[in-house]
């Protein structure tokens, strides 16, 4: 399954298919600094609550019926990029050499990949592909994470001309 996460404004994302259809909505609740974003269809039913579970904002919780559906946290952020998703059943591992594309991988297996590009307004996107035997609604919270924990970093004039590159070198191949 492929779909975009695109950022739509501070603590906001809309995850869209390649046809530009809006299949969920990432949105902050509350207010002030509560630090919750809630993943919503496209009907606007609740599906999951993410919440960010330490100070430095490398570990999160994923909520499903106020209770702890799958623990996120940052295990490396500058050598070897790692970020560990798990809870009793599912056990995923988000690996990078850059901090920008990462590969979802179980145990041994690729499961999916996660690449950073920039949209068409020149904000970070997230173009998601996700083998379709794997794939649940929570899936795009994993590249909220990612935008979380490496976003501000990826959103610097350099690394943000490097992605460019990268792309327009994939698109002549």
């Amino acid at each position: 399954m492929q779909f975009m996460l695109l950022i739509k404004g501070n603590n906001k994302y809309s995850v869209e298919d390649k046809k530009s259809r809006t299949l969920y909505t990432i949105k902050k609740k509350g207010f002030g600094n509560n630090n919750r974003l809630v993943l919503l269809d496209a009907s606007n039913y609740h599906l999951y609550t993410l919440i960010t579970s330490s100070v430095d904002s490398l570990s999160y919780s994923v909520i499903l019926n106020d209770d702890i559906f799958m623990r996120i946290n940052c295990k490396s952020k500058f050598l070897d990029p790692t970020i560990e998703c798990k809870n009793n059943d599912i056990s995923y591992r988000l690996v990078s050499k850059n901090s920008r594309d990462f590969t979802i991988m179980d145990g041994e297996e690729q499961k999916g990949i996660i690449e950073t590009s920039i949209s068409a307004s020149g904000e970070l996107q997230y173009d998601l592909d996700i083998n379709d035997k794997i794939f649940d609604d929570y899936i795009p919270l994993f590249a909220v994470v990612i935008d979380k924990i490496f976003g501000d970093a990826n959103r610097q004039p350099k690394v943000m001309e490097q992605i460019a590159k990268e792309k327009r070198q994939k698109n002549k191949e």
